[in-house]
């Protein structure tokens, strides 16, 4: 998918370790995310994304989805950017 970034719920979830699919750091990270706050930070960042019922193969059991954004930058950064709106729910 050449312009496009996918996301899962937990690249920032708190309550996992880095080596258990966490990607932000533990103090950027949120409790328990959902694929409703991913969503809700992409809308107040402005950026294009559909939400899909796939799921991390790491965590297929938890059903959690994904979302495939519109992106050509790297991963890292757009991780930052939703970081940046997903703190206000912490």
């Amino acid at each position: 998918m050449k312009g496009a970034c996918i996301l899962y719920p937990c690249y920032f979830n708190a309550s996992l370790e880095r080596q258990q699919g966490r990607k932000v750091p533990l103090s950027k990270a949120i409790k328990n995310p959902t694929l409703v706050d991913l969503e809700n930070s992409l809308k107040k960042n402005g950026f294009k994304f559909i939400a899909e019922q796939k799921h991390h193969p790491s965590h297929w059991a938890r059903r959690e989805g994904r979302i495939v954004v519109t992106w050509d930058k790297s991963k890292q950064e757009l991780l930052k950017r939703v970081c940046a709106k997903l703190e206000a729910r912490k």
